[in-house]
């Protein structure tokens, strides 16, 4: 391209038909049941057990319970706008494709890089965080795991590697690769169990509950702290607000979804309509077993409240299911990102060895790149300030969507015959600055390792990706 063109490049929109005859060959064999699984599996992880009790402690006792549902609305309003766009463009790669489509190369590019983040710091988070569990289970067992294989690399600690963190994202990657309609039958079961002992843990903390746990429902505010009044409940919503990475899992995968018309709007409302229900009755019964200063520092809340009040077999119980919840989390995690990969490699933004795939249609090379990054991150390196990464991410994507929706229905090239968000234009206006709001709360690390990894996303595409994209060699 000529040296008038540089820019120009930038701001080139993809031809939706291009995706769709690629995307094409991607087998649709996910339904509706199938979906919200996954999206309940992302979503209600093992979180639902500890970021009630710790958002409690932190920042706004018992009113975490708003928390919930401020996050729920902002994230509602954006789920909205993600139905939208997945039934006019069901896609692999979700906002990323779309806004190769509405707003062009760059922008598209930059918004996938957000979500890359998203994916592989939350692999790594996660597979860490069931390698803990998993630890404590043996450990409870008798079993003592060698220090220099329980963590990730601290010489302090004398950890070196964090096996069975690395063992847990292997295992899922092979999962994963061998196919989405086994691992949609997994997902299932597991997702059927874990709701199945939160409900038991509902009902039996329900027992427990002392109303006066619950008074003064919204402390006042400290000053110069973060916690109490309206001001703790809106930082602890953006505290929560990650867990709402599960619907650019669902988005990312519609390619592979049967009538996804009709079938995204429905799994993207129904997770977030019942994941919503239950984090609102595990935070509610939570903060009524105890006070809520009680949770502060406790890596395992929900448990500990269940052995504190007698029920040890319960508590157990709910460890053991936790660490079938972080596994279903973690598939689901796989499966969105892989697909993102695979969408990056389908444009050449990353290596088109990534965009193959295989003789059963799969994108097994995206999926491996996935967990051997995923792998790095969390066995190998300290991710704990990284985790700042994952909401900034999530709420850059649900921005993007939410404006381009406005954009999207002016377009005439494009079937957009299904879902449409009601109230418009003022729910996806009001999404998008929703969302902006809770990004620009978010405190100082996150924001820094961000932009960080903005200018790292743009360096990479002025050198890499702009080079090789498929527009690039367009006259």
């Amino acid at each position: 391209m000529g040296k008038q063109s540089f820019f120009a490049q930038f701001w080139v929109k993809e031809n939706p038909q291009t995706y769709a005859d690629k995307d094409g060959k991607l087998k649709p064999v996910l339904g509706t049941k199938e979906m919200i699984a996954m999206g309940i599996g992302t979503v209600v992880g093992a979180g639902i057990f500890t970021m009630p009790g710790i958002v409690a402690a932190e920042y706004a006792g018992p009113a975490v319970v708003l928390s919930f549902v401020v996050a729920a609305l902002i994230a509602g309003l954006s789920a909205l706008a993600y139905s939208e766009f997945a039934s006019a463009m069901p896609f692999a790669g979700s906002v990323y494709t779309w806004a190769n489509v509405i707003f062009g190369e760059f922008t598209g590019w930059m918004v996938g890089w957000a979500i890359l983040a998203e994916y592989v710091v939350a692999l790594a988070l996660v597979s860490s965080s069931w390698s803990a569990y998993f630890q404590g289970f043996v450990g409870s067992l008798g079993f003592k795991v060698p220090t220099i294989i329980g963590a990730s690399f601290n010489l302090s600690t004398g950890s070196w590697f964090d096996l069975f963190g690395a063992l847990a994202l292997i295992g899922v990657g092979y999962l994963v690769a061998r196919g989405m309609k086994g691992v949609a039958i997994i997902e299932n079961w597991l997702v059927i169990g874990k709701v199945a002992v939160i409900l038991i843990f509902v009902a039996v903390g329900l027992t427990a509950v002392h109303v006066q746990n619950w008074q003064p429902f919204i402390p006042a505010h400290r000053p110069g702290t973060n916690f109490g009044g309206w001001h703790g409940i809106m930082m602890g919503a953006s505290q929560v607000f990650f867990a709402y990475l599960g619907f650019d899992m669902l988005a990312a995968n519609s390619a592979e979804v049967k009538d996804a018309q009709k079938t995204m709007p429905k799994a993207i409302i129904g997770t977030l309509v019942i994941a919503t229900l239950l984090f609102i009755a595990v935070a509610s019964v939570l903060t009524g077993m105890f006070h809520y200063s009680k949770y502060a520092g406790n890596a395992e809340p929900a448990a500990w409240a269940l052995r504190q009040a007698g029920h040890v077999f319960t508590a157990n119980l709910l460890s053991l299911v936790a660490l079938v919840g972080m596994f279903a989390g973690l598939i689901g995690l796989m499966v969105g990102g892989s697909r993102l990969v695979y969408s990056f490699g389908r444009d050449s933004m990353l290596p088109k060895t990534f965009g193959k795939l295989d003789k059963n249609k799969l994108p097994t090379n995206a999926v491996w790149l996935l967990t051997i990054v995923g792998v790095v991150l969390g066995a190998i390196f300290p991710v704990a300030v990284l985790a700042n990464l994952v909401s900034a991410g999530t709420l850059i994507a649900f921005v993007v969507a939410s404006v381009g929706v406005i954009f999207l229905r002016q377009r005439k090239d494009i079937d957009h015959s299904g879902y449409k968000l009601p109230f418009y234009p003022v729910l996806p206006i009001l999404a998008a600055l929703s969302s902006l709001a809770l990004l620009i709360s978010l405190n100082a690390d996150a924001q820094i390792l961000m932009i960080g990894w903005l200018i790292l996303g743009a360096a990479f595409y002025l050198f890499y990706s702009r080079r090789h994209s498929i527009n690039y060699h367009k006259k």
